[in-house]
Parts: C-alpha cells; structure tokens; sequence
C-alpha cells in the first residue's frame, strides 16, 4: 500500500504541467523517494566515466555523510560494475555473506550492509551507469518486490538522463557556434540613421548587429542563444566594441546609439568598453525586453558613464508595462517610441492620443523623443503634428554598412 501511495505521488510529480523543476531536482526528488520507501541509508546515481564509477546525485539518510557528489572509485572495484557485468546479483541482503562482496574494499569503505542496484541503459543500448541504493547494516527483507520499485524508478531517471544529456549536447554546440563567431569575427554592424525631423539632418546612428554565416538567423536569436549558455556578455560586448569603431569615420556631430543588457552596465563589463571613447556621442539603448533586478543599482552604475557625457535611451516605448517603468526609474535622456505605437498612428487615434501624451511628458522632464519605424508619409505627417524631436524608419534609411552610412542624405 505504501508502495502505491508513493507510485501515484512519483506519477502525480511528473505528469505536472506547471512543475518546472530542473532535471537535477527531478532526479534528487526520485533518490529521496526510493531511499525513504525502502528505508536505506544511501541512494545514488552513478556514471561511468574513463574506467571510474562517478556519484552524479545522491541521497543520503546522514547529511554529514563522508561521501559526496563526484566522488568516484575504480570501476571494476565497485558494485555497479559487477552488477552491469551480471557478476553480481541486484538483491544483496547480506554483502558479508556475499562471496564477491565481503571481499570487496568499498564494501568496508563505505560501511555496505545490503544492497539494490540496477544498469541505467539509454535509448542508445549504451550503459550509462547504475541507480542505487544501499544500507548501513544487513536487511533480510529486501525481495524482488523492492527491485521492482528500484526498476520502475531507474527507467524514470534514465528518461530525465537522456534529456540532461541532450540538452547538455545542445548546450555544447551553442557554445561551439558562438565561440565561432567570436573567433571568425562574424559579426556585421550596420547603421541605421537617426534625423532631427526639423532639420532633415542626420543626428546619430543606432548600431545594429548582423552575423555574416552561412545559415541566417535574426540577431535576438543570436543573442537569446548566447545568454542562455553564459555567453552573452561575450558576443554583446564584441558588438558594442565593433559599433563604436564607427565613431572614427561617421560625422563628428553625431552619436551612436548601442542596444546593451543591464547587467553588463552593472558588472562595469560597459564601463570598461567605453573607456578612452567620447563618450558625448554614446548612446546606451535599454529595451522594453531588458529586466532590471535593481533599479538603485543601475542608477549607481550609470552615474559615472552619464558624468562622462553618456545618454540613456529607453527602447520599446508603448509596447509593454516595463519600458515605462525604465522611464520612470532611469530618469532617461531619451525616449523611443515603439514601431507598434507609431505604425499607422495617422490612421488610428489611440496610438496618436497615447503618443501625444508620451511627447506631452517626455517635454516636461526635458527628454528627447525618438520615433522609429517610420515608414510612410502619412506616418511622417502625422508625427511632425506631435513635435517629435528625432525620427528613425524605413522612409527615411534602412540599416546600412559603415559605407553606405557615411554618405547617407535624409530623404524626408
């Protein structure tokens, strides 16, 4: 009954849509079970690896217990190895009445009284390693019954297995990608001009990355990637150090906007790229996407980069709850209206109404406001009507080479 109790509870866990727990804290939940249920001491998953048996997880009835997570012994000195090899039976209820066991130095080493044990096989037939279990003092009730359960849970743990090493692999291979093209120097920065809509002169740049490789993906997907495997400090700050190289040969009366994640402003990873720039003519771009843990923080770290000239624009303006909510913490110098507040804002009266009272606030603290995405005239028009300062879009330049950028004339 107990038995059944604890199956339905294993059931209930992993059918859960809304359990997000990690692969290691599925497996750690299943060592703890199988360890309580059968009332052993030790419960443990190990891999083989270059001739050793490794504790990958493990479960232990004594938290101060001598053995750890990553402790390993020669393979064909242990259990789990005799067992894979059918030298050994799964059920050993006595290892000091055990012919092979009672021999055994890991036997005395890590104080086994009886023992459960079966090969954990991938999808591959490759073995991976063994689950586990064992206690302290010999128990002769341990049956066939109790090797079941252990079989059941094994299976469990061998799917959660393959899945950590197929995300591991593909951890791997995004990794190897992006290394790639940090080594290959595939990044390609295009410029897309920014115009004072008064003048029809071009008043900055915004920097915008592009990956010269032979399969295309979009930018965000690049940088998704490499967050997601500790990478995206790397490829944003090798993209923010080719950007500003621009400033050297576009007009000196203009600025470079960067796209930059918060927490490489507070880690100083920024800071330390803008030293020995002009930084008059830098513009940091947060966007709507960009979560900020700690906005007093932030603030703390961009007092000496906006001391040294450098402006905050926040991105994505209208599109979402938290690019107001970065206007209203960063004091910026800078507000960019979305693509979806400004696209046919001629032709739809909430947009026009929500972007006159952006422009409305952005006046009264003093802060530029930047339409992008611009397009069409009608669109054009209807911003003019709104006093917008700057505007960015389609109609007016499509993100260019460095080339192209320096020669660019306003068609507005």
């Amino acid at each position: 009954m107990v038995m059944d109790m604890d199956m339905d509870k294993i059931q209930s866990y992993i059918l859960n849509d809304e359990n997000h727990d990690t692969i290691d804290i599925k497996l750690n939940i299943l060592l703890s079970i199988i360890r309580k249920h059968l009332g052993m001491s030790v419960s443990f998953i190990s891999e083989f690896v270059d001739g050793e048996r490794v504790f990958r997880y493990l479960d232990t009835e004594n938290k101060n217990s001598h053995i750890k997570v990553g402790d390993s012994d020669p393979l064909d000195e242990t259990y789990c190895k005799k067992i894979v090899d059918n030298k050994l039976t799964n059920v050993i209820c006595d290892t000091s009445k055990n012919i092979i066991t009672s021999k055994l130095d890991v036997t005395d080493k890590l104080s086994i009284g009886s023992y459960l044990g079966v090969p954990i096989t991938l999808s591959s037939g490759e073995v991976y390693g063994t689950f586990c279990c064992y206690k302290n003092c010999p128990d002769n009730t341990l049956n066939q019954n109790d090797l079941s359960y252990l079989r059941v849970i094994s299976e469990i743990a061998s799917n959660y297995i393959e899945e950590n090493i197929a995300s591991k692999n593909i951890h791997r291979e995004s990794k190897k990608r992006i290394q790639s093209v940090l080594d290959e120097d595939k990044i390609i920065i295009h410029y897309q001009p920014i115009f004072n809509i008064q003048t029809n002169q071009i008043a900055g740049f915004e920097s915008l990355s592009r990956f010269n490789t032979e399969t295309y993906r979009t930018p965000d997907i690049w940088f998704k990637e490499a967050s997601q495997v500790g990478m995206g400090e790397k490829l944003e700050i090798a993209a923010i150090v080719k950007a500003i190289k621009g400033l050297n040969e576009l007009d000196s009366n203009t600025y470079i906007s960067v796209n930059t994640s918060p927490e490489y402003i507070l880690n100083g990873a920024i800071a330390n790229v803008l030293q020995n720039i002009d930084t008059n003519r830098i513009v940091l771009e947060i966007t709507e996407h960009s979560p900020v843990s700690s906005y007093s923080d932030l603030r703390l770290a961009l007092e000496p980069l906006r001391k040294k000239g450098v402006r905050l624009a926040i991105d994505d303006a209208g599109a979402g709850y938290s690019s107001f909510q970065h206007i209203l913490e960063l004091e910026a110098d800078i507000i960019k209206l979305d693509i979806s507040l400004t696209q046919n804002i001629h032709s739809e009266p909430r947009k026009y109404l929500l972007a006159k009272a952006l422009c409305a606030f952005a006046k009264s603290i003093k802060c530029t406001i930047i339409a992008e995405g611009i397009e069409t005239d009608e669109e054009l028009n209807s911003l003019r009507g709104l006093g917008i300062d700057l505007i960015q879009g389609y109609l007016l330049g499509r993100p260019m080479p460095i080339e192209e950028a320096i020669s660019h004339k306003s068609v507005a």
